[in-house]
């Protein structure tokens, strides 16, 4: 026979009055939750609620690319020596730029990847951003197309 696990929480509230439901480490890994899943309530009419993951129906895609530029630097060197010390002043990025155009950019690869691949690589990649919450994360950085391929605001 399987023993019931029961929980007990107690409502909080945040800074701008929201109430927050913290729901413990172990449950959440028991039931294989994560934080930014959406949860369902239901009544089950005898003073008690059910909560169940609401499955989503979009995927994270992460597309990963290189952008490139054409860029002109003009080195003045003496006449009487190699030209190859103007490439070497370019290579050691000691050169000043005199233009770029944006030629475009080359796709590297593609997957898709879970809401925790997206938390983890956001922290490695934004450190200085790693204080806020997850949902600001997906939010701020994720591009949503609809069903025609659309991006959605």
């Amino acid at each position: 026979m399987m023993t019931e696990k029961r929980y007990t929480v107690t409502l909080e509230e945040d800074e701008n009055g929201e109430l927050i439901l913290p729901l413990p480490d172990e449950l959440m890994k028991e039931v294989n939750w994560n934080t930014g899943d959406t949860l369902k309530f239901s009544d089950n009419g005898d003073g008690t609620f059910s909560m169940t993951k609401v499955e989503q129906d979009t995927k994270l895609v992460m597309v990963e690319a290189i952008s490139s530029f054409r860029m002109r630097y003009v080195i003045e060197v003496p006449k009487d020596k190699p030209t190859e010390w103007a490439l070497d002043t370019v290579s050691m990025e000691e050169a000043m730029e005199f233009s770029q155009v944006h030629v475009g950019e080359n796709i590297l690869s593609h997957r898709v990847i879970t809401k925790e691949e997206f938390l983890r690589m956001f922290d490695e990649d934004n450190g200085y951003l790693k204080t806020w919450d997850d949902d600001k994360k997906l939010n701020q950085f994720t591009t949503k197309l609809n069903s025609k391929g659309d991006i959605v605001d």
